[in-house]
């Protein structure tokens, strides 16, 4: 019988810029293999860097058919993603998609 995988949990920093890119990539690199949901909730400033380096882990964890969900995300980070032109939406939980 397989092991069950455990889902893991990941409250961003404040600040999303070019020091912490390299900080969240390893922190998301150890919970690979594992569905991750991630906390935005604190977040005032978002860097293109950071936001490449969580679209890449949620297009890892699609091609691993884990979870990787925004399950909190503050209007800084959501606004910050929209015009930077990425989408989340479909990455969000479903009980804060508006």
């Amino acid at each position: 019988m397989a092991a069950k995988k455990t889902g893991k949990a990941l409250s961003l920093a404040a600040v999303l810029d070019l020091n912490e890119a390299t900080a969240l990539r390893d922190k998301l690199l150890g919970m690979r293999g594992s569905d991750v949901s991630i906390d935005a909730s604190a977040v005032e400033r978002v860097g293109a860097l950071s936001a490449q380096v969580l679209m890449a882990a949620a297009k890892t964890w699609d091609q691993d058919k884990l979870a990787f969900t925004f399950t909190k995300v503050s209007d800084a980070f959501q606004k910050t993603m929209q015009l930077i032109g990425v989408d989340i939406h479909h990455l969000l939980a479903k009980e804060i998609r508006q």
